[in-house]
Formats: structure tokens, C-alpha cells, sequence
């Protein structure tokens, strides 16, 4: 079976509705998986999504903040749903497709301005859930799985535009970085992305501040695509759809793809 993937932090699947129905109208992957809905499951606007074959959808939501949903075209059921760092936040969603591979969509939290827990209580919330992340996967091995979200980390120097200038920058902290790379080892995930694209400058999000994001190019890869080691090497066509950062009324990330031949 084969199918193709994609992230995308959508900020608002209500008010960007019509960038969604693009993308899967131009690009049709089998299987999306949006973060930072900031709705209500029953008010996501599934009537555009269900016309175009997305059929199945499984989610997670909240009014106005936070929120996962994995829409499909290919039949999924739904595999469950974690609150790491017992937040109350609806940041994850887990779904199994008919061929048996579970996804896990994430939304981390962003952790706020300042990197220091003692007087930013955001950072520390993101350290947790983190912390929690890693140990779930340790007691509950994930198989022939995928996992995909809005991480907001971006672990490697090329990851960022500037990496000397970032490291004192929520998003790319050293203690942000490991805490990244004990969870991706919790669970033998593989960075899909960077073992399809291993070199160059990558990234996935432009803040809404630069006046000309495409020129200004102050990007991170906050978004990612991983899988456990039993199916990565099924794993290709990795790209970031930059396009779609310049449609209209975007959303600040694009969307992140991959394919798997299983």
C-alpha cells in the first residue's frame, strides 16, 4: 500500500478553510493531519473535506485554542489520545490506518517567549509534556507507526536561519534540542524529513512578523515527519510545500510531506 502524508499547522481550520480545501484539492495527500485547529470537533468544517473523499477524520478540539484532527481518504480508525504534562490541552491524536500503521499527530506546546522555566511557566509546561512524551513511548514501544506535528523545535543547526543567533531562542534552545532527541529515541522514530533532504537549509514556518517572509527567509523547521525504524526505510518523497506560505490569508507554517510504500 502505498500513500502520501502531510502536516501542517493550519492556526484556525474554521478561517482557513479555503486554503485546506486547496491543498487537498492541488495535492491530495491520502492522509492530513492539522494542528492548532482552535475549534470545537463538531464545528470543523467537514461538509468541503468529506466532497473531496476525506471521509474518515479523527480529532481532538478546543474553542479557540490548541486542537489535532487527521483527516483520510484511506479508512482509519481512531487509536486514542494522550494530555502529556496533564495540561488539558487537545495536543495529540492518534489514528490506525486499515493497513496497521498507527499515526500520532502532536501539537507541542510553544513554550512562550523567555527559555527559563523559573519565571516562564509555558517553557516549563513544554519541557513536561516533552518529558512525558519520551516516557510514554519507553513503556509503550510504538511499532510500524508514524508520527508527525508541529514540534516547535527545530533541533538542527540548518533547521534555522541563523543558529548562533537562535540558541538563546524558544525553538531552538539546547535543553529544548535534547529533550527533542531523548523523545525521538524513546520511541526509534526517524527524522523522515532529514533522512530524504540529510543536507541544506530547511524550514517550515515564517513568523507572521517579517514584512517580506519569502525575502527576509528567518525560517525554523518547527514541523515534522518521523517513523519507527521498522518502516522508515518505506519512507520517501520528503518536501515542505513552501508555496502555501504565500497563499492567501496563510497560515504562518506550510505544510510538511512524505510518502510510505507498506
Amino acid at each position: 500500500m502505498s500513500f502520501t502524508i502531510a502536516t501542517w499547522n493550519i492556526n484556525s481550520v474554521r478561517l482557513r478553510e479555503p486554503i485546506v480545501l486547496k491543498l487537498l484539492e492541488e495535492e491530495a495527500p491520502d492522509v492530513l493531519c492539522l494542528q492548532e485547529c482552535k475549534s470545537p470537533v463538531d464545528k470543523i468544517p467537514t461538509e468541503g473535506f468529506q466532497a473531496l473523499g476525506y471521509t474518515h477524520m479523527v480529532a481532538r478540539g478546543q474553542k479557540g485554542y490548541n486542537g489535532v484532527a487527521i483527516l483520510s481518504k484511506i479508512p482509519m480508525v481512531e487509536a486514542g489520545s494522550e494530555d502529556f504534562a496533564s495540561l488539558g490541552h487537545a495536543r495529540h491524536i492518534a489514528g490506525q490506518l486499515e493497513n496497521g500503521v498507527t499515526i500520532h499527530n502532536f501539537y507541542v506546546p510553544a513554550g512562550g517567549d523567555k527559555p527559563d522555566r523559573e519565571i516562564n511557566e509555558k517553557f516549563g509546561q513544554k519541557l513536561d509534556y516533552l518529558t512525558e512524551m519520551r516516557d510514554w513511548f519507553h513503556a509503550n514501544k510504538p511499532e510500524k507507526s508514524i508520527l508527525v506535528g508541529d514540534l516547535n523545535i527545530a533541533p538542527r543547526e540548518d533547521d534555522v536561519w541563523d543558529h548562533k543567533k537562535l540558541l538563546k531562542i524558544v525553538s531552538h534552545t539546547p535543553i529544548e534540542v535534547e529533550h527533542l532527541a531523548e523523545t525521538q529515541d524513546s520511541g526509534n522514530w526517524v527524522d523522515i524529513t532529514r533522512q530524504d533532504i540529510p543536507e541544506g537549509l530547511l524550514y517550515s514556518w515564517w513568523s507572521y512578523r517579517a514584512r517580506d517572509w519569502d525575502a527576509a527567509d528567518k525560517g525554523r523547521r518547527l514541523d515534522h515527519v518521523w517513523a519507527t525504524s521498522d518502516i522508515s526505510s518505506a519512507g520517501h518523497k520528503s518536501r515542505v510545500l513552501r508555496d502555501a506560505r504565500g497563499w492567501e490569508k496563510p497560515s504562518d507554517h506550510a505544510p510538511v510531506f512524505a510518502a510510505f510504500d507498506i
